[in-house]
């Protein structure tokens, strides 16, 4: 049994754990009372400044010159490759202006040799003279058609006296390259003509080579087809051994 006389009572388990929990109460409404904003007496907060080192200056000064330096070497390296460009770029036009030069020369060289063998003169061939028979009988005069295959067979009847060789495939297959069979053909383009000599006739001669070549008892024309075969034909046999054997301009 309790005594109830003295109007105090002892505090049960129950009873202590109530008071604690009135307690934490009341101290977290003082709490929220205390940072609630609009209060007269909000209290301050003391805020701490973020202090900063020389160690942190320093990272910031390193990251500044790294990327100063990277912006540097990415300049040099354009700079490099515009340089590298350009001395490609001259060392493959001075190339083919070199290119350009032999070409010219070379076609020059070609051109140059080819006019002198056609216009360079030369001794003509000196025949071998028959032995003189001791009575000559009185040459027969022949009658020639008034063609190409008339102008022909006359010609190598007198190239056949004079010990001349040619054959009449050889003239003619010459003769339709340079003239196609026109015996007034004169060519008023190429380097002779330049030079102011140009090629004449069935075979195209110059007037210098046909007088150096011409044969005897022809014609002194260069546009008479006989006396152009037959100097041609001379030239010919000296320079080529034949007629036979040109096949191309000569």
């Amino acid at each position: 049994m309790r005594s109830t006389t003295t109007g105090t009572a002892r505090l049960t388990k129950t009873h202590k754990l109530s008071a604690i929990g009135v307690t934490v109460a009341m101290s977290a409404a003082a709490v929220a009372l205390a940072v609630t904003p609009g209060q007269a007496d909000t209290p301050s907060i003391a805020v701490k400044p973020v202090a900063w080192t020389t160690t942190d200056l320093g990272a910031h000064d390193h990251i500044a010159q790294q990327s100063e330096h990277a912006a540097q070497q990415a300049k040099t390296d354009t700079a490099a490759a515009k340089k590298k460009a350009d001395t490609a770029a001259k060392a493959k036009a001075a190339k083919a202006k070199a290119d350009a030069a032999a070409k010219a020369k070379t076609d020059k060289a070609r051109a140059d040799q080819q006019a002198a063998s056609r216009s360079q003169a030369r001794t003509p061939v000196k025949p071998t003279t028959p032995a003189k028979p001791a009575a000559p009988a009185a040459p027969v005069k022949k009658a020639y058609a008034d063609n190409l295959d008339g102008w022909i067979k006359e010609s190598l009847d007198i190239l056949k006296s004079k010990n001349i060789p040619a054959t009449y495939d050889g003239i003619k297959r010459n003769v339709m390259r340079e003239s196609t069979g026109n015996p007034r053909a004169i060519n008023d383009w190429d380097i002779n003509a330049a030079n102011g000599v140009p090629s004449k006739g069935l075979l195209q001669i110059i007037d210098p080579t046909f007088k150096a070549y011409h044969v005897e008892g022809t014609s002194w024309d260069p546009y008479d087809p006989v006396a152009n075969i037959t100097a041609s034909c001379n030239y010919a046999a000296d320079k080529y051994g034949s007629m036979d054997n040109v096949n191309s301009a000569y």
